[in-house]
């Protein structure tokens, strides 16, 4: 049996073959999906399955680790957020639950994660803020104080490149 190290989770896993419609449902979700009600219905039907069938399938390929994640890109200067910043936060280890949960809760912060090793020796905490109009360092103020943490970086992008994923089949 052949053996491959993952190292996005730091332990040995089975490789898996792929029939051709697990190939071919891989392949189609790889792209953008279509904009429906029932956006795993209508992908079964392009790959010849039922709905059923096909979010099975998925589940079985995630559980596996063929399949990481399923989940959404917002662009999201096509949504109005014209201003982002990832701001990255020295919080103390005992802190990070806490802060996190509090940073988590601001629907203008779009994902906020702990990073090891920290940047620098301490920045350990990452939120990635959007928004609408101007404001960034009036917001990230704010919720440095909410939070009590005071050491924070704001890192803003200067240009956004395309962003495109592996395709695999």
């Amino acid at each position: 049996m052949l053996i491959h190290y993952d190292q996005n989770v730091q332990k040995k896993r089975d490789i898996v073959m792929l029939n051709d419609r697990e190939k071919a449902l891989i392949k189609y979700m790889q792209g953008d999906m279509v904009l429906t009600k029932r956006p795993f219905a209508y992908l079964a039907n392009h790959i010849g399955t039922d709905e059923g069938e096909a979010l099975n399938a998925i589940k079985r390929l995630k559980k596996q680790g063929v399949i990481r994640k399923v989940g959404a890109i917002l662009r999201h200067q096509k949504a109005g957020l014209t201003e982002n910043a990832m701001v990255v936060w020295a919080v103390p280890d005992e802190e990070c639950e806490r802060v996190g949960a509090l940073f988590a809760s601001y629907r203008d912060i779009t994902h906020c994660y702990e990073r090891m090793p920290p940047l620098d020796g301490k920045y350990n905490l990452y939120t990635m803020i959007h928004l609408s109009e101007k404001g960034v360092e009036k917001f990230v103020g704010k919720i440095s104080l909410a939070a009590g943490i005071a050491d924070f970086k704001i890192l803003k992008s200067k240009e956004e490149f395309k962003k495109s994923s592996m395709e695999y089949y």
